[in-house]
This record gives C-alpha cells, structure tokens and sequence, in this order.
C-alpha cells in the first residue's frame, strides 16, 4: 500500500455555508446511513436543506469548490463519519471554520482533510470576499497557517499534531499499519502468548 500523501497545502474555489452549529444530521440525513459504502453520499449531502430552497450546494457559481468554509462548530451533532466522507464525494478538501465539533474535526483528519479555524472576523471577511467573487481561488497553506484569497491572507489555526502529519504525510494510520506488516508479523511471532502466531503481511 502507498504511504499516505503529503498535503500542506490545499488550493481551489470555496463554497461559504454559513450558520453556526450545523450538525452532521442536516450534512447528510440519517436514512442514508444504511449504505452499505460511502460511494454515492455525496449527492445527497445537505439534502434535505437543498429542498428546502436556496442553498449554497444548489448554486451553479459554487459548484467545483474543494474548500469549504464554515462558522462555528461546524459538523456537531452525532459522531457518523458519513458526514466527512459525503462532503468529500461532493469535491470538498478543506474546511476553514470558525470552529469544529471534536469528532468530525477528528473523522476529517484521519481521512487527509485539512480543518483550519480563523477568527469570527476574519471568516466573515472570507465569506464576504468568496460571495461577491466566487470563482476566485483560495490556498489553505498548512505550513504558513495562512488562508490566502484574491484580497490578501488571513492567519489560520491548525493544531501542530495535526498539521505535522499532513505535511509529513503521515495522517492514515491505517495505511503506515498496513505499511507495517512486516514488522507487526515478525514482532507478533516473537510473543509468547501468539503461541509463534505471524501476522500476514
């Protein structure tokens, strides 16, 4: 298996969700949690707020957008993985917020999704400057812990864990354990209570 990828940083078009406390249930609605894949989640992501009417996801200028931008405590509510792994479908590869609910916030990096958090004021200058020019190209720059869009930068939060695994390349655990087989195999048949058990690698 491939080790993960390096990401510091992620460039591309924004989407701006705005509202505090969006929680997962409203990202993608319960019934979908029955798939038995994550595969086609993401056109159903805010379904039921896009039948609503007017949604930022419905709007032609925001499709393409692999950034998302968010207010506070962006993906609270129940802990599914669904709702990260539906708005990645959808194109997203970074969320800027205000701030994030724990879970999701943990669900986004083991998937390589960056979650940076700016200031209210500064969100709400970001979210100003992607509407009135929506096709502008935002960089989420990791390494800088800067957002750059066509106005200038805003500085943006990223907790050092984190963000040293993404530019490191080290964010899939699981995929450094599969990586690992090996080792885990060699280092299980030396155990006494594997009774010379080998993991297969």
């Amino acid at each position: 298996m491939e080790k993960s990828s390096v990401i510091a940083n992620v460039t591309g078009s924004a989407v701006v969700v705005r509202g505090g406390d969006i929680d997962t249930d409203r990202i993608i609605p319960a019934r979908y949690l029955r798939t038995v894949t994550f595969e086609n989640l993401g056109e159903h992501v805010f379904e039921d707020d896009r039948a609503q009417g007017d949604h930022p996801f419905n709007e032609e200028r925001y499709q393409g957008a692999s950034i998302l931008l968010a207010n506070a405590n962006f993906g609270c509510g129940s802990s599914r993985e669904h709702a990260p792994q539906a708005l990645t479908r959808w194109g997203i590869n970074a969320f800027v917020g205000e701030s994030f609910a724990e879970i999701f916030y943990g669900n986004c990096i083991a998937m390589g999704l960056p979650c940076l958090r700016v200031s209210a004021e500064d969100m709400q200058t970001l979210m100003a400057a992607v509407e009135s020019n929506p096709a502008q190209e935002l960089v989420v720059d990791l390494e800088a812990r800067k957002v750059r869009y066509a106005g200038g930068a805003v500085a943006a939060d990223i907790a050092d864990g984190p963000r040293e695994q993404f530019i490191k390349g080290s964010w899939d655990s699981l995929g450094q354990l599969l990586d690992a087989g090996d080792q885990i195999g060699e280092t299980a048949a030396g155990l006494p209570y594997t009774n010379g058990f080998a993991v297969a690698g």
